[in-house]
């Protein structure tokens, strides 16, 4: 690697957001793992990636306590198919073997910042729910409203709002118990915390931000819409959740040290961003323009640019940094711009 990261650095820096122009070239996220190398040195104490935050809870477990196996830290604690990257594996294998040398206030975390969905389905929201109904100590037959989990699963249920069963009577009652057991987890927790941990709350409030989460994607998934127009609104729901995920991740994080965040760059420039997807045009406000509207110059956006995959001129201009990633991950090289 021939850029220095460190130089993309201000003192007010607290996210890092790295962009990947696209999924398929691996360069990419073995660019990423030397840049958070080198951004320990800078003070940085924690990576975020675009995957499921309640499934990443089974990585940073494994990096910071080694709990379980690398194996099942690969295969359980990653959405969208990324526990299988090469890279993926090597960057938590290295943050295990890092933290063994560390006291655990000095040891790296792992997070996941996306809602837990996949491009053309997300799951029913019974377990996450369940996780809280379960740490409250609450008596509720969530899976009475539920009902059978491939009903919410399925593909047709994202693809088809007439199939979708985000506006069905079950559905808004699910979403208003689970308002009301979010209020109780914050009215409760100084009662919780003390009969638990913080640690065990913040795993509880997660789940229960998924589960919530999962209920107003399934709701906008229901929407008898335009099809671009209600895709268009799918995907600012989940990059809404992301940036939710990312606020609450380094509401956690602050005291430690800044946060590298690694996605693809239209979830993380500044600008609108655009996806043309079979024959839609989706435009839409990414997780990255939220965040930075809400943290201003604590944000830092470099985007990522592909041998395969050149940038529009709205990502160039709105990056902070472009890194130009070409070769093998044997061969690596980048160039800044």
């Amino acid at each position: 690697m021939t850029q220095d990261i460190r130089d993309l650095v201000t003192p007010s820096c607290e996210v890092l957001a790295f962009g990947e122009a696209n999924h398929l070239e691996p360069a990419f996220a073995f660019l990423r793992n030397d840049i958070f190398v080198q951004l320990i040195e800078c003070g940085f104490r924690s990576i975020a990636l675009e995957t499921d935050r309640v499934a990443a809870l089974t990585v940073n477990d494994f990096v910071q306590e080694g709990a379980g196996t690398l194996d099942a830290a690969m295969s359980e604690g990653f959405s969208h198919g990324f526990g299988d990257q090469d890279a993926n594996r090597r960057l938590v294998a290295w943050m295990r073997d890092h933290n063994e040398r560390r006291p655990p206030a000095d040891r790296l975390s792992f997070h996941g910042f996306d809602a837990a969905t996949e491009t053309m389905s997300a799951p029913s929201p019974r377990r996450y729910l369940e996780h809280a109904r379960a740490y409250l100590g609450l008596d509720l037959d969530l899976a009475g409203l539920t009902g059978d989990d491939e009903r919410w699963s399925r593909t047709e249920a994202v693809m088809d709002p007439a199939v979708s069963v985000g506006a069905t009577a079950a559905a808004d009652r699910l979403r208003s118990i689970a308002d009301d057991m979010l209020t109780s987890l914050y009215a409760r927790a100084p009662e919780l915390i003390a009969a638990t941990s913080r640690a065990e709350w913040f795993r509880a409030r997660t789940h229960l931000t998924a589960g919530l989460g999962l209920l107003r994607y399934h709701r906008q998934a229901a929407q008898d819409l335009e099809q671009s127009a209600r895709w268009t609104r799918m995907c600012a729901t989940r990059d809404a959740l992301m940036a939710q995920n990312l606020l609450e991740i380094r509401s956690m994080e602050e005291r430690r040290g800044p946060t590298l965040v690694f996605a693809h760059n239209v979830h993380l420039q500044r600008n609108p961003s655009h996806l043309r997807m079979g024959g839609m045009d989706i435009d839409w406000l990414s997780a990255g323009a939220i965040v930075a509207s809400l943290v201003g110059e604590r944000y830092t956006f470099v985007a990522g640019s592909g041998d395969t995959t050149p940038l529009d001129q709205a990502t160039l201009d709105d990056a902070d940094a472009v890194l130009h990633v070409s070769g093998s991950p044997e061969n690596l090289q980048s160039s800044r711009t």
